[in-house]
């Protein structure tokens, strides 16, 4: 198994984080391992695409939230990881109140 779950959809409180405010967030090394996915499907020439990781964040974006760690954005980025036989992955996680604060 290379992820703890995969979901589909985001079950935690929307953020509204814009890409400058997920930029501030220092990358730290997680286990693929511990991530929960919030998509089910990829497109695949997107997951092969060289130039892929050109455009956008460079490190995945992870929300904690109630205890888990939630692949928001870096789907493709993780499953490369995975393909590439590596168990973890520099992300920016950006932490969340638990429910019910």
């Amino acid at each position: 198994m290379i992820f703890r779950a995969v979901r589909d959809g985001r079950p935690y409180p929307e953020h509204n984080y814009t890409l400058k405010q997920w930029a501030e967030i220092p990358p730290r090394p997680l286990r693929l391992a511990e991530l929960i996915t919030t998509k089910r499907e990829l497109a695949l020439d997107k997951l092969l695409a060289e130039d892929s990781t050109f455009y956008g964040d460079l490190f995945p974006h992870v929300v904690q939230w109630n205890g888990g760690l939630y692949l928001e954005d870096g789907l493709h980025r993780a499953l490369r990881a995975a393909l590439q036989q590596r168990n973890q992955i520099h992300a920016r996680v950006l932490v969340l109140g638990e429910q019910g604060e």
